[in-house]
């Protein structure tokens, strides 16, 4: 049976996925990111996440060079920075207030949470990098604000957690 990319898009399209901005420290010392919904926890002990990037990206070899990573989980208001980091080309930090994570990755201001990761393995997948990485260090940032979601091609919210 041959599947169409187009079927197979829409039909993972209704997979809902956490919206996150990956982001990294090229070898030229600029910040790089992108935004991505195929991250997932691997491991509770140890403490691992992958990504998925697209090689045609900029990023993975921002990655690569950098030897670390983080996720930035986004908010149900960040729906245009999501926008900013989804676009292929354009200078996606430029006017965005970001600090350094433990390990020197850029962290966005105004995130629900964040990981940092050192690269263990990556893996060569159709036309994706997988990174998996182990977390060194986390946080929650905003326990109180909703997640912004991807889902149908569309971004939606869910209601937060009552702590």
């Amino acid at each position: 049976m041959f599947l169409e990319a187009e079927t197979f898009r829409e039909v993972m399209g209704r997979l809902a996925g956490g919206v996150t901005v990956v982001t990294a420290v090229g070898g030229d010392g600029q910040p790089y990111g992108f935004t991505a919904t195929a991250v997932c926890s691997v491991s509770l002990d140890p403490p691992l996440v992958l990504v998925c990037v697209t090689r045609e990206a900029h990023t993975p070899g921002a990655i690569r060079a950098a030897g670390r990573y983080a996720l930035n989980f986004l908010s149900s208001g960040d729906a245009s920075r999501a926008d900013r980091f989804a676009a292929s080309r354009g200078r996606k930090f430029e006017g965005v207030e970001w600090a350094a994570a433990p390990g020197g990755s850029p962290l966005l201001s105004g995130i629900l949470a964040w990981v940092e990761c050192d690269v263990e393995r990556d893996v060569e997948a159709g036309d994706h990098t997988i990174f998996i990485g182990r977390v060194t260090a986390a946080d929650i940032e905003s326990a109180n604000e909703a997640p912004l979601v991807h889902f149908g091609g569309l971004y939606h919210t869910v209601e937060a957690l009552d702590e």
